[in-house]
């Protein structure tokens, strides 16, 4: 096969660290925001990750909450190609994004001025994606660069799959003092356990030249990342204002490559194997003065022991809450991520035009003694652009709808059920030249999301 057509694949692998992206940072925990979505002047029990300063008003004694969540998603990427290869290419690539059930702990205890509060769950992505069959990025360029070179579709086989793991686990402590009596503050830490995958394969094969292309991928990465917290809560009559700032947490992930293979013709190299012998700049040294050319850059982000940023973003949040009267509370909230200032790999955050912002607004009424229904809603902006958007890893635009009930069972006992969906705004992107095939192509991005949530909030 010609050197450009390997040259071709170089961005596939190149690509692969971003695949949950930057813009990932989860605030749905507990089942309340779940039903009502601005949770950030509560003084309930989901206050020590909202609003921990407003715990200074909460229950007096222990608190303790177990919350689970069960969601559904899909990634889909639709590919267009005018005339490609002398007929129309449309092609819906269809990525499963699952996750198994989505637990979450939370525990606070308030004596007079003074409360301690923690919260621990999966704080920043969770979950894992796959496409059985690729991404275009895959079969699009390998399609063409195999026409030029005398195979067509259906002359040769081609197998490809990718697919992802990404949770960032957290443990979060609060320590809350009520100033006055119309002001209280908490300070706090996050510990950030980062935990991910990449898998990957791309095998071009024919019956009678064997392997024409063999691209393999196996790389664990995982790491630590603190981060502190402040907030703020001023309460007085039915008024609350609360603020919330989560300062940047850095996470610089080493690789745990498992495997990293390129091959053409037949002829492999165990690059994995190379860069243990050699070191990462000698590998990179003496993959430039082969026939793997220009891969040898690419390859970097890979190779045993080199690290990856996934920072998450600080965090501000602004909350207006509202009880109209005993039975009726409002709430209005502002979140800011600052993505643009969090590294991402390859520095993908600078492709962003601002750091996302989200509006969220909810309500809550009390039936009777017994029960409690709520809804809310939740627009994001991310700040996209078409360089910031890959196969790999790509985000839409979205409203989200929730809504949902709890149940007093007893005095201690209290039953949180909710329902919400995130209804996204599809992404198209463009291109002059799809993917080095000559010819122009678009990318339609879409996402769905579903979530169903159950919780149980005990009081000692």
């Amino acid at each position: 096969m010609k050197k450009s057509f390997f040259l071709s694949l170089l961005g596939i692998i190149a690509s692969l660290p971003t695949w949950a992206g930057g813009l990932m940072t989860n605030t749905n925990y507990h089942i309340a925001f779940d039903r009502m979505f601005a949770r950030g002047a509560t003084f309930q029990i989901d206050a020590a990750y909202s609003n921990p300063a407003g715990l200074a008003w909460g229950y007096d004694g222990w608190q303790l909450s177990l919350n689970f969540q069960k969601p559904w998603q899909n990634r889909d990427i639709e590919t267009s190609i005018p005339n490609f290869l002398g007929s129309d290419f449309n092609k819906k690539y269809e990525g499963k994004a699952s996750a198994p059930i989505v637990p979450a702990l939370f525990a606070s205890y308030k004596k007079d001025r003074w409360a301690v509060s923690t919260m621990i769950g999966i704080v920043g992505s969770g979950g894992f994606v796959e496409y059985d069959e690729g991404v275009p990025m895959f079969s699009v360029p390998i399609t063409a660069m195999m026409a030029k070179n005398g195979l067509l579709p259906g002359q040769y086989k081609l197998d490809s799959e990718m697919k992802g793991k990404q949770y960032i686990y957290g443990g979060q402590l609060n320590f809350t003092y009520k100033i006055t009596d119309f002001l209280s503050a908490a300070v706090g830490i996050r510990a950030n356990y980062y935990d991910g995958y990449y898998r990957g394969h791309v095998v071009a094969s024919h019956e009678q030249l064997g392997n024409l292309v063999n691209l393999q991928l196996d790389c664990n990465q995982r790491g630590w990342g603190f981060n502190p917290i402040v907030s703020a809560d001023f309460h007085k009559g039915p008024l609350t204002i609360a603020a919330r700032y989560e300062f940047r947490t850095k996470l610089n992930i080493p690789n745990d490559t498992k495997a990293l293979v390129v091959g053409m013709s037949g002829k492999d190299t165990d690059v994995k194997a190379l860069a243990e012998q050699l070191g990462t700049e000698k590998t990179v040294a003496a993959l430039s003065q082969t026939a793997l050319g220009g891969m040898a850059s690419k390859i970097t982000g890979y190779l045993p022991d080199e690290k990856t940023r996934y920072d998450m973003p600080s965090l501000l949040s602004v909350a207006v809450g509202y009880e109209f009267t005993d039975k009726l509370r409002g709430a209005l909230e502002y979140h800011f991520f600052d993505d643009k200032n969090a590294k991402m790999a390859n520095n993908r955050q600078d492709e962003l035009t601002h750091g996302t912002h989200e509006v969220l607004a909810g309500v809550e009424y009390d039936i009777n003694d017994k029960f409690t229904v709520s809804a809310g809603g939740q627009r994001t902006d991310y700040g996209l652009s078409d360089n910031y958007q890959t196969h790999t890893s790509f985000a839409c635009d979205s409203y989200s709808v929730g809504l949902g009930g709890a149940m007093n069972i007893n005095e201690h006992l209290r039953l949180n059920v909710s329902y919400f969906m995130t209804i996204y705004s599809d992404y198209t992107k463009k291109y002059n030249d799809y993917m080095s095939t000559t010819m122009p192509g678009s990318d339609t991005f879409s996402r769905t999301n579903y979530v169903l949530g159950v919780g149980i909030d005990y009081k000692f």
